[in-house]
């Protein structure tokens, strides 16, 4: 298979303008992320794919490779254009605001299609386990519950599952932004109108559900800080410390 990654960019998110050119140490969010994809060695291909002059340029200045495209609504309609004439077989959506994602979960993404013969799986995505109250209850936190065998149910800001009885031991998952997608999977998503529960959550993977698809949900150990708004882009700095300093 050929494998790709692509990490879709936005400069004006709604909840933190420009967070991808924000300083992480001495390098932007965007270029970091960039440059930690780069580094697991798992693709044939790596790019940025953003609306904004500002990112591409930033991306073309370290060396790396980014396309401009449309203005999208969602991270995965925004690579659907950019993957359209690519040849490849399975494309790795990395956020932009993920600067530390690590190999080995992203490895265990990949290898959900390789065991999948039949191709019945149209992506994968990874989930972490929450056990604090304030991180259950943040809606900035999209929760996701599954079936038996590890596939989503479906995604919310709500807390889900609700736990009505207080003796029944409830688990919490949330869903990492992180996606591997068959090509076409992802180019069938773009053809598709967004659905009232999508553009209610604001949660684009609804769509893939709501049409049927199915997504195999991967737990991980992996901590990361998705940075969706100022507060945590400071947790990421004490992250980028303490990896620099060995504590």
């Amino acid at each position: 298979m050929k494998i790709i990654a692509v990490i879709p960019a936005r400069y004006e998110a709604s909840r933190f303008p420009g967070k991808l050119m924000q300083l992480l140490g001495d390098k932007t969010v965007i270029s970091t992320t960039y440059g930690n994809v780069i580094s697991t060695g798992l693709f044939d291909e790596v790019f940025v794919a953003t609306d904004s002059e500002i990112i591409y340029n930033e991306i073309s200045a370290i060396g790396g490779k980014a396309v401009i495209t449309g203005m999208h609504e969602t991270g995965s309609d925004r690579i659907a254009e950019a993957v359209q004439n690519i040849d490849c077989d399975i494309v790795v959506n990395v956020q932009g605001d993920e600067p530390f994602l690590k190999l080995e979960p992203l490895k265990q993404l990949i290898n959900v299609f390789e065991s999948d013969a039949q191709e019945e799986i149209s992506l994968a995505s990874l989930k972490i386990k929450l056990s604090e109250k304030d991180e259950i209850e943040n809606p900035n936190n999209v929760k996701v519950i599954t079936d038996l065998d590890g596939f989503a149910l479906y995604f919310s800001r709500s807390v889900i599952p609700y736990a009505r009885e207080l003796s029944v031991d409830a688990e919490y998952f949330k869903h990492i932004g992180v996606y591997a997608f068959r090509k076409s999977a992802l180019l069938t998503f773009a053809s598709l109108p967004m659905s009232p529960l999508e553009s209610a959550e604001k949660i684009e993977c609804i769509r893939y559900l709501e049409h049927g698809m199915k997504i195999k949900m991967i737990e991980t150990d992996f901590i990361g800080v998705g940075i969706d708004v100022p507060e945590d882009l400071e947790k990421a700095k004490l992250i980028l410390q303490s990896q620099q300093t060995g504590e």
